[in-house]
């Protein structure tokens, strides 16, 4: 299949472009900069020069492929409202030009919102709708046009950390918080509980999703059912050579801001049925054993 991927040169998307080439698909990205499309090159992409504002772009890119993987997200944690709405003029785009093609959507979710205190299903739903919900109300658009329309759309829901030497995200934030605040945080007793995935997993779990996945379905892209954030902030703080800390969830919103709130939810999440469905096994490292190689410490 030729997959159009938006976001194909950033963390995620750079191990599943990987994993598609690797499994004989074409693979066209998109890129914002010449050091995005040579990077998209040197691993055996097509680019598209495009970004999320551009919705023609978007347009023809899917209209190109067999199959599209939305990636791409503004992550604009100063302008949530900006963000939100522009994943969903993004997501509004492919399912208007998917319409009645029978080409799968699948698009990047979280695990917030889903339900607290015990592991999220595949089965679950959000309550998120409209632009100015979480992600722009995105995924409850597309299964909704699954099962009214037929398209075929699949939510992909990440894990709240997909790890591995070079990420920049989540864990990476506490780890520069720890060195600011002189201690690893986190909020109450620790006990709440994140899911995650390595890298090379997340890529492996994407491309089979393309093959595999059912419409209108959601696809749990996690390979730990739940670490607690305790025992991250131990990890942190041994690689740091720092004390851990508990924190007030308002504490935490005042150090951290949006990672805050998210550092004090319970993100557990189960992927017994996705990898069931996708014939998919994970392989790579653990969080906890990621972090302690001492990739996230490196100055």
């Amino acid at each position: 299949m030729r997959v159009f991927v938006t976001g194909a040169s950033g963390w995620i998307g750079s191990a599943v472009t990987v994993s598609l080439l690797a499994r004989g698909h074409d693979v066209l990205g998109t890129a914002r900069s010449d050091a995005s499309a040579a990077k998209l090159e040197q691993l055996g992409a097509a680019v598209r020069r495009t970004d999320l504002d551009d919705l023609a772009g978007l347009r023809a890119g899917a209209l190109e492929a067999d199959a599209v993987v939305h990636l791409a997200n503004k992550h604009d944690f100063a302008d949530p409202t900006g963000t939100n709405r522009a994943e969903r003029a993004a997501v509004e785009t492919f399912v208007d030009a998917l319409a009645g093609t029978d080409k799968p959507l699948l698009l990047a979710a979280g695990l917030a919102g889903y339900g607290l205190g015990r592991p999220i299903t595949e089965t679950a739903r959000t309550d998120a709708r409209g632009p100015e919900a979480m992600r722009g109300g995105t995924e409850n658009l597309v299964l909704d046009a699954a099962a009214s329309s037929g398209l075929h759309a699949v939510s992909l829901r990440f894990a709240p950390t997909v790890h591995g030497d070079g990420d920049h995200g989540f864990i990476a934030y506490l780890v520069q918080a720890a060195r600011d605040a002189g201690a690893a945080l986190y909020v109450g007793d620790g006990a709440n509980a994140w899911s995650a995935v390595h890298v090379s997993d997340a890529g492996d779990a994407v491309a089979h999703a393309v093959e595999r996945a059912q419409g209108g379905t959601a696809v749990h892209v996690v390979a730990e059912e739940g670490t607690s954030t305790r025992e991250i902030a131990e990890a942190i703080g041994r690689g740091l050579g720092l004390p851990t800390r508990s924190v007030t969830p308002e504490g935490a919103a005042e150090r951290l801001g949006f990672i805050g709130h998210v550092l004090g939810m319970d993100l557990r999440a189960s992927s017994e049925a996705t990898r069931r469905v996708l014939d998919w096994t994970p392989t790579g490292p653990t969080l906890l054993e990621d972090l302690a190689t001492g990739a996230y410490f490196r100055s």
